[in-house]
């Protein structure tokens, strides 16, 4: 059996080719948009790719399943037989096997995180019939499952955890302490709010450690197994992705390269409505960007912060730190549903000052600063974290809003007063993002706090709980 796993830091993905290399039979699961991975790898090891399938409608990026369908000749669809999919496939029921030569891959029905969501219980019959590996996609993760709330109100999201817990209980536990688990979410994903750094686990480790499963055997309330109140925000672009999955994202095609613009070009394309989308460096941005610039730094989470703060279906124009970040920042727009970038300014910032264009500086507030500004009221904080880590110390006083909030709620901020709007985060990245965004719809007040909730702990300033 041949069994290996593409890892997405950027989205928090994982994804997997598993095939029998005497038959040359394999399978991809829960791809992404950009396939050539997986074209490669197949290539590399004699496999044929002659399924594919998503372990259910996914929330957080864009499949590459319509990809693969136009890139490999006679490549079959699969999708679980309880989902409403607009593509061509072969439904697949619980119980039932894919074999791939000497590799037998049973569906097992996991609903929960989705309600069609399938995981596949792997056996090498070369080997033994005893099951060795479980794809679980989101059913079960790295000391965390996938949230149960991302399709509905409050009432569905309960029916969603009790179903959850259902599919722990009866489908996951069940299985052989010695079964790997190979889940999509990974660390990084906000599919779940407290997934471990490992990129794969067992049965039997996550049994013994897994605080969603000691909560659930300790038939604790079910809003706390799943730690309902403290789960990440939701980005406002995975509104658009699972209906786009359940119908079948089309196939890009043949993709052009983005252009180089002259200085002169990208500013008439900016004037035209595109959004300038700056991944550069947090001190980079901060030292000079082109005015009303967006700031998504290409390092970290960028697709995600991407899809926060740009317009659905924004034309993009990039202002990168290296031409070689070009197609890293292109396919992060591109697995979340956006269109290629119009272009990207060349020569950077520097053939942009050179040419006597307006640049615009970033504010940034040291901890130390905003310590004093709150001491004497000459300053607001916003502080745009996740819910667990606000409950778990925070600056008293500060306003709070999540970072994935912020674009549809702006209106709810408080009112500019001439003092500066310091806005916080754990680490930099995420401020920077949201007070681009706030001086780009016109709060030029907002500012960055340098360092983050890391920066003020560091120097021992007071926070508080709850």
């Amino acid at each position: 059996m041949h069994l290996r796993q593409f890892h997405l830091e950027g989205l928090g993905h994982a994804s997997y080719l598993v095939g029998d290399e005497r038959t040359g039979e394999a399978l991809v699961l829960d791809p992404r948009r950009d396939v050539a991975d997986y074209l490669a790898e197949a290539r590399d090891r004699g496999l044929r790719i002659a399924y594919v399938l998503d372990t259910h409608g996914h929330n957080d990026y864009l499949s590459g399943i319509g990809e693969l369908l136009a890139a490999v000749p006679g490549v079959r669809a699969l999708a679980p037989d309880t989902g409403d999919y607009g593509y061509d496939h072969r439904p697949l029921a619980d119980g039932e096997t894919i074999e791939l030569g000497q590799v037998q891959l049973e569906v097992v029905h996991t609903p929960g995180h989705t309600p069609e969501h399938v995981s596949l219980l792997v056996r090498d019959l070369a080997v033994s019939e005893e099951p060795a590996v479980l794809l679980s996609g989101g059913a079960l993760l790295v000391h965390d499952v996938a949230r149960p709330d991302l399709l509905g109100d409050e009432a569905s999201t309960r029916e969603s955890a009790e179903t959850l817990l259902r599919t722990l209980r009866d489908r996951i536990l069940t299985l052989p302490d010695h079964v790997e688990v190979y889940p999509t979410h990974v660390a990084g994903s906000l599919c779940g709010g407290t997934i471990g750094a490992r990129l794969s686990t067992t049965i039997g480790y996550e049994r013994r450690t897994n605080p969603v499963i000691g909560r659930a055997l300790a038939e604790r309330p079910i809003e706390e197994v799943f730690g309902l109140a403290t789960l990440p925000a939701v980005p406002p672009y995975w509104h658009r992705m699972r209906a786009q999955n359940m119908a079948g994202p089309a196939a890009l095609g043949g993709l052009a390269e983005p252009p180089a613009l002259t200085v002169e070009l990208f500013a008439k394309l900016r004037d035209g409505g595109a959004v300038v989308l700056d991944t550069r460096r947090t001190e980079a941005f901060a030292g000079g960007h082109v005015p009303g610039a967006l700031h998504v730094a290409i390092e970290g989470s960028f697709a995600t912060w991407a899809g926060t703060v740009l317009p659905d279906g924004a034309e993009t124009l990039l202002v990168l730190d290296r031409a070689e970040d070009l197609w890293e920042a292109t396919w992060g727009l591109l697995r979340i549903g956006y269109p290629p970038p119009a272009g990207w300014l060349v020569g950077g910032m520097q053939g942009w000052r050179t040419t006597g264009m307006d640049v615009e500086g970033a504010a940034q507030l040291s901890v130390r600063q905003v310590a004093a500004g709150l001491t004497d009221g000459t300053l607001t904080v916003l502080d745009v974290r996740q819910p667990d880590e606000w409950a778990a110390g925070h600056i008293d006083g500060a306003w709070y809003m999540t970072g994935a909030d912020v674009p549809g709620r702006i209106g709810e901020l408080p009112e500019p007063d001439g003092r500066p709007l310091a806005v916080i985060c754990g680490g930099g990245f995420r401020s920077s993002v949201i007070a681009s965004l706030l001086v780009a719809k016109g709060r030029g007040d907002a500012a960055t706090v340098v360092g983050g909730m890391g920066a003020w702990r560091a120097e021992g300033l007071p926070e508080t709980t709850g």
